[in-house]
């Protein structure tokens, strides 16, 4: 947690120093920038190694400054496919038999013989006499007087003046000339020709030859043996036992109890009424291997009858008081006997018969025949042809035509006239008359008269009867069954599964370098040999008088004869101050010296 202050400080840091990191590449002796003012050099495409340092055929050497090719080493991360086998495990479900003991409800029919009483109705014709009442018309004839008003029209004439107006018509005679056009048609005849085209018909009669076939029956008669069967009817005579019941009246003598009593007001406690109600039984738990898991069955709802709060209630009670007596009865005992019936059974007995039949079987033999057919072909050819036709062009011309109409103008002028009417009038008036009418009355006079009726009586007489009843009864058999019982396992299966997996390749990269001239970029020389770079003659090589660039190290003086003119390792970095070793420290960087350095852009120029 200390060390996390540091952060904020790192983080600033870096950011300025990378700025100049392109020319912190080698500590300084490789830039990455453009190498124009380093003086323009060639690209080393094919260089080598020749006493520590790097040569170019063909070109200058390095320590007049230029650019060349090193060979970088690249880790590359590749993805490769790789399979990889895994397990997994799975729920199987499989099947085991298992017996079981298991019951099921078996009918049996059994039969019994029951005894029944049958009443059968027994008819008697008796005969009883009826006296009954007719009423019988007699007629007799009356006469009445009847007194009635009629009506009688007594008509009367009179007279009446009538004044009414009558419209006259006066007709005056007019002329007046009318001035008309009337259209007069100027008929021209002309002449046209016309062209036109008739289709000609042109018949020709051709030939074909139609094959086709005609089914032709052919009879072919076949026999058969039928088998049938004829019942007979057989009488036989058979005698049966039947029980019968017969009532018998006995007399006996028993003591009755005659009620009496009073009332008296009884407290009395009333249970609750019935109350139905939904109850769920409780439920239960079993492990499922399929699932694996515990599931919980509910148990089943049934209705139970429950009883209601009591009630107290006070009613009123007949408290009855007992006296015995002795009374005579008389009933009916049934007294069963047996007697027997002759009957007669028919029964119907198959006999075997056979008979011999023909029947004609019809069969259509398909035959083969040929006939020519002579049809004719129309072909309509067209044909042209020309007409004159004369047609007449109508134009109407106008001419102006005057008539004289006389016309009739009719004026109604009113004239008063007077006439004398006559009319009749009418007025009922009542006469009294007289009739006579005659009239029959119809008097019904009670007659007593006697019948004798016959009717039947219908008695039921008991009679024993016996059958044969079946009865369905059920009985418990057990019995094994053998089921499938699904049971569950954990199966383990393998599986491929193809993965990635990331792999560093090495290869080599050719990088472009840019080498700087040793006396310029870095002071390398001291302040007595040269102060700057035109005080060594940076400006050609040759005016140092050194013929090639130092050696790195200055193994060996350099041709100018410059003692102390180059440090001892000019391409290695000055000193560091403590903040950059920190920084190396904490971000693991290397130092930069004369050893292979795998985290540098490119090789070092100093050969190491």
């Amino acid at each position: 947690m200390k060390k996390f202050w540091l952060l904020p400080v790192i983080a600033f840091i870096a950011i300025v120093s990378g700025a100049n990191a392109a020319q912190a590449a080698y500590c300084g002796a490789i830039s990455y920038e453009g190498c124009s003012s380093c003086g323009g050099g060639s690209v080393i495409a094919d260089g080598g190694m020749a006493g520590g340092e790097i040569v170019s055929e063909g070109a200058a050497p390095a320590a007049s400054g230029g650019s060349y090719t090193v060979m970088r080493t690249v880790r590359e991360t590749v993805m490769e496919q790789v399979q990889e086998t895994r397990y997994r495990t799975r729920n199987e479900t499989y099947y085991e038999d298992q017996v079981v003991n298991r019951t099921r409800m078996v009918p049996e029919t059994t039969q019994r013989e029951v005894q029944y009483t049958v009443m059968v109705p027994t008819y008697e014709t008796r005969q009883k006499t009826i006296n009954y009442t007719v009423n019988k018309p007699v007629y007799e004839t009356r006469t009445k007087v009847i007194n009635y008003t009629v009506q009688k029209p007594v008509y009367e004439t009179h007279q009446k003046t009538i004044n009414y107006t009558v419209m006259k018509p006066v007709y005056e005679q007019h002329q007046r000339v009318i001035n008309y056009t009337v259209k007069k048609p100027v008929y021209e005849t002309r002449t046209k020709t016309i062209n036109y085209t008739v289709n000609k018909p042109v018949y020709e009669t051709r030939t074909r030859t139609i094959n086709y076939t005609v089914m032709n029956p052919v009879y072919e008669t076949r026999q058969r043996t039928i088998n049938y069967t004829v019942y007979n009817t057989v009488q036989e005579q058979k005698v049966r036992t039947e029980n019968y019941t017969v009532q018998v009246p006995q007399t006996y003598t028993k003591t009755i109890t005659v009620n009496g009593g009073h009332w008296e007001t009884v407290t009395e406690t009333v249970p609750g009424p019935m109350i139905r109600r939904t109850v769920r039984e409780p439920g239960t738990s079993y492990y499922d291997p399929c699932t694996c898991k515990t599931v919980y069955c509910p148990g089943k709802c049934r209705v139970e009858c429950v009883q209601g709060c009591p009630k107290t209630i006070c009613k009123k009670v007949w408290v009855p008081t007992c006296e015995q007596k002795e009374v005579t009865c008389t009933k009916c005992v049934t007294e069963c006997r047996t007697r027997e019936i002759p009957y007669t059974v028919c029964r119907r007995v198959p006999e075997c018969r056979t008979k011999v039949c023909e029947y004609k079987v019809c069969k259509m033999v398909p035959e083969c025949r040929t006939k020519t057919c002579n049809y004719t072909v129309c072909k309509m050819v067209p044909e042209c042809r020309t007409k004159e036709v004369c047609y007449q062009v109508c134009t109407m011309v106008c001419e102006n035509r005057q008539k004289t109409c006389n016309y009739t103008t009719c004026k109604m002028v009113p004239e008063c006239r007077t006439k004398v009417c006559n009319y009749t009038v009418c007025k009922m008036v009542c006469e009294n008359r007289q009739k006579t009418c005659n009239y029959t009355v119809c008097k019904m006079v009670p007659e007593c008269r006697t019948k004798v009726c016959e009717y039947k009586v219908c008695k039921m007489v008991p009679e024993c009867r016996t059958r044969t009843v079946c009865e369905t009864t059920c009985r418990k058999e057990c019995y094994q069954e053998t089921i499938k019982v699904a049971k569950c396992r954990k199966v383990c299966e393998p599986y491929t599964v193809t993965k990635c997996v990331p792999r560093v390749v090495c290869k080599q990269v050719p990088v472009t370098v840019c080498c700087p001239a040793p006396c310029c970029g870095a002071a390398v020389a001291s302040d007595d040999c040269c102060s700057s770079a035109s005080d060594c003659g940076c400006g050609s090589a040759s005016a140092c008088g050194c013929d090639a660039a130092p050696a790195c190290g200055c193994d060996a003086a350099p041709a100018c004869g410059c003692d102390s003119c180059c440090e001892p390792a000019p391409c290695c970095a000055p000193k560091k101050g403590c903040l950059q070793n920190l920084l190396d420290k904490i971000f693991a960087k290397p130092a930069c010296g004369c050893e292979v350095i795998e985290c540098c852009d490119a090789a070092p120029a100093c050969g190491c």
